[in-house]
């Protein structure tokens, strides 16, 4: 078992197995309403595989008695989810240190916290721990009404038609010199990208992801639209074009196209992220009658 002595008398080790439920009570998530149902779907997903998932609920033991716990989640393709400890102090920093060097020691490539404003004080530690500072993000949302498909050469086709290798290609296409989320796209290749996507995707109760769709525009695949479905609540995972057909109002008609299919299957509303520096993307957004619903910070150790 890996422990690490912290603050002297404070030992970080991995969370006994009888001990896992109280260990939770210390996660910042069970006493944010706003973070409660990822956090009951993230435990939900332990069920499938209890064994490793457990291994990354770590605590600070002071004595037999728990003094802070986070837990890393993981996730698909060697990435994860930190939850973070309920409170930001000295034994919550020595925590995340220890479970740094653990992290380092795991076939993890990247894990990362998204932390709603206000993020200061939490960031500071975090980066303090070694974390990086991969982008702000917007999250937006439209409440669904009655739009008519536009009149467009541009067509969606079903993102399965292509091959697996094709489909990866596609995704490299779009993310060339995008301005969503750069850093983090440097950190996390394109594979590991689209298992994500799959993975929310699946979480969505849906066994393939069905609004999947390569664009195409004058006989050419120009980019994608990557839609997960789960009701009522519709998201809008990528959508993207490839740098030659960028700045030519194209955008516009993609999203419209996501609202009139959104609308028609019967959502009550479609939400995004966005790079809060994407200037061009939120100008298209904002076009369309998105709003901002709230603002993170997202960080990783990478």
């Amino acid at each position: 078992m890996t422990r690490c002595s912290l603050l002297g008398h404070i030992v970080a080790q991995p969370c006994p197995s009888h001990r896992q439920r109280e260990a939770l009570l210390h996660l910042a998530a069970v006493y944010d309403p706003a973070l409660q149902p990822a956090l009951q779907n993230a435990l939900t997903m332990t069920k499938a595989e209890p064994n490793a998932h457990w291994q990354g609920l770590w605590v600070a033991m002071d004595g037999d008695n728990i003094a802070a716990a986070a837990w890393v989640q993981p996730l698909a393709n060697q990435t994860a989810q930190l939850w973070l400890p309920k409170q930001n102090n000295a034994i919550a920093r020595a925590l995340l240190d220890g479970l740094q060097d653990w992290v380092n020691e795991q076939p993890i490539t990247l894990c990362h916290v998204a932390l709603p404003a206000p993020w200061a004080a939490w960031e500071k530690t975090l980066v303090e721990s070694g974390m990086r500072v991969l982008a702000t993000l917007e999250h937006l949302v439209w409440r669904c009404q009655t739009v008519r498909m536009p009149d467009t050469s541009l067509t969606l086709h079903p993102f399965e038609e292509l091959t697996r290798t094709q489909q990866l290609a596609l995704l490299a296409r779009v993310g060339e010199a995008s301005l969503d989320c750069p850093a983090l796209r440097e950190a996390v290749p394109v594979k590991t990208l689209l298992a994500g996507f799959d993975a929310q995707a699946t979480s969505a109760m849906m066994p393939t992801p069905r609004h999947w769709f390569r664009l195409e525009h004058q006989g050419e695949t120009i980019g994608v639209l990557l839609l997960a479905t789960q009701q009522p609540r519709w998201s809008l995972q990528l959508m993207g074009l490839v740098p030659e057909w960028r700045g030519q109002g194209l955008g516009q008609v993609v999203i419209q196209q996501a609202q009139a299919l959104a609308a028609q299957c019967g959502a009550k509303r479609l939400a995004l992220t966005v790079d809060a520096q994407n200037t061009p993307a939120q100008r298209v957004y904002a076009r369309a009658g998105m709003k901002k619903e709230m603002q993170e910070r997202l960080l990783a150790w990478c």
